[in-house]
């Protein structure tokens, strides 16, 4: 895939942002990059074409992915068919996930309560003690508990980590608020435009390519440091260390070629998009903008508990709007225009 891009090299800094963006003359130059209120900074992904989707055969998963069930890999009907995209507008996206410090000053700044809070049921939370065999996923996650919310998913996080058990909801709360705020245009990535920053260029499973062992460079996943306390999962583990157990301050591994951080695990990442088990097959060919309806909402990328195979630039998972788990979190887009 060939791509245009021209990028002005020009910085725009927090200080820039009391007058709203959207509103510069036309001439102004875009920014490659700038950072928000919260401290978040974003990168500008230009414009262009890709090839959204998988057209892989289950038998040349079953042969990288040897340890997963065939009928695991036979459920990836919504992967296909493989299609051509064109984003046609260039856009901001956060070069991390949202942290637990900077979704803490947006609380303290704005009064909202997380649905985790708000309605009394808390989230979900790591706990060793817990019977595994009692959760029908079997994975030592326990709740809906109050004891559990962002600022507890069991287990500990710095300011500088991904927030999680955050909902799809909580999410959007924060894109209106920054909107209102800064007089600009905050949103969650359509599912096109995620997976078109995810790749980056790249046409493999993964932006550093098509071997599941290559995430170890540049992801933070479930790996044998994560397998200690599932051993279980043992056999899905990929075989190194990226060195967390859990989920990593943002922007521990390197960027891909759109200076994006943590595309792959860390943290799920919730998209705008109603889930459609066949919506690529009817889907424009220009910015798609996802089923106009649906019951779940998309999410994308992985998290520090995800098999490899589940974290390929493709695969598409989704969840209810009121969803708060500890593997889920988001990445905000804002618009350049």
């Amino acid at each position: 895939m060939h791509l245009k891009i021209m990028l002005p090299l020009l910085f725009i800094s927090s200080a820039c942002l009391a007058e709203p963006f959207n509103a510069a003359p036309s001439w102004m130059p875009v920014a490659p990059k700038l950072t928000n209120s919260l401290g978040m900074e974003f990168m500008l992904v230009p414009a262009g074409e890709f090839t959204m989707g998988s057209d892989e055969s289950p038998e040349a998963l079953a042969r990288d992915y040897p340890h997963y069930e065939r009928q695991r890999l036979l459920e990836l009907a919504d992967e296909h068919p493989a299609h051509k995209v064109r984003i046609t507008r260039a856009f901001y996206l956060g070069r991390h996930e949202v942290t637990v410090g900077q979704f803490r000053r947006f609380l303290e700044a704005s009064g909202h309560v997380p649905e985790s809070e708000a309605d009394g049921t808390g989230g979900y939370g790591y706990n060793p003690r817990y019977d595994p065999e009692s959760s029908a996923r079997g994975d030592a996650f326990e709740g809906r508990n109050p004891r559990y919310s962002w600022r507890n998913p069991g287990f500990p996080q710095g300011d500088d980590h991904p927030v999680v058990n955050v909902t799809w909801n909580d999410a959007v709360a924060l894109c209106a608020w920054l909107s209102r705020t800064e007089g600009a245009a905050y949103r969650l990535p359509t599912e096109a435009e995620w997976e078109y920053a995810a790749r980056a260029g790249t046409r493999t499973r993964y932006s550093s390519g098509d071997d599941p062992r290559t995430l170890l460079k540049v992801a933070n996943v479930f790996d044998l440091d994560a397998a200690v306390h599932w051993p279980k999962w043992k056999p899905h583990a990929l075989d190194g260390h990226d060195g967390f157990a859990f989920t990593a301050p943002v922007g521990s591994f390197p960027p891909n070629a759109f200076g994006l951080h943590d595309m792959h695990g860390n943290a799920w990442e919730w998209t705008a998009d109603w889930y459609g088990e066949r919506y690529y097959a009817e889907s424009p060919a220009e910015d798609p903008p996802g089923p106009a309806d649906g019951s779940v909402r998309v999410r994308r990328g992985g998290s520090w508990h995800t098999w490899s195979f589940y974290a390929r630039s493709s695969y598409r998972n989704w969840n209810s709007t009121r969803t708060r788990y500890t593997l889920v979190g988001m990445r905000l887009l804002r618009e350049a225009r």
